[in-house]
């Protein structure tokens, strides 16, 4: 799984946020109004975003409507699973990672290891 740039994100929360298929107009339109950036710019980013196989789109009439191709879960489970498999000693990273979590988070995930079981 490739990572995303920063521009590539923001548009990737947007997608993930919105509630139907979006065209760059309304992306371009959603992104924070800190810089000045050009519609062809956001054009270029879903269509490597497009390539990259991280949204879909289709066509409706002259325009292009994309959509996210997997949830902002499905995403950060992915980056989870690849970061795993850089570091070598899974369990180890596991046990650490375990260690690090708020004691809520923890009682969560256990319940959620315990009824993945059943």
């Amino acid at each position: 799984m490739k990572g995303l740039g920063e521009l590539e994100a923001q548009v990737m929360e947007i997608l993930w946020s919105a509630e139907s298929a979006l065209v760059v107009r309304q992306v371009l339109d959603a992104l924070p109004q800190d810089r000045n950036r050009a519609y062809t710019t956001v054009m270029t980013v879903l269509d490597n975003l497009h390539r990259k196989d991280f949204v879909h789109r289709d066509r409706v009439g002259r325009a292009w409507h994309y959509r996210p191709a997997t949830s902002r879960e499905a995403h950060v489970a992915g980056l989870m699973s690849e970061a795993l498999d850089t570091g070598g000693d899974r369990t180890a990273a596991l046990v650490h990672f375990v260690e690090q979590l708020p004691p809520e988070e923890a009682a969560e995930l256990r319940a959620l290891l315990d009824r993945s079981r059943e």
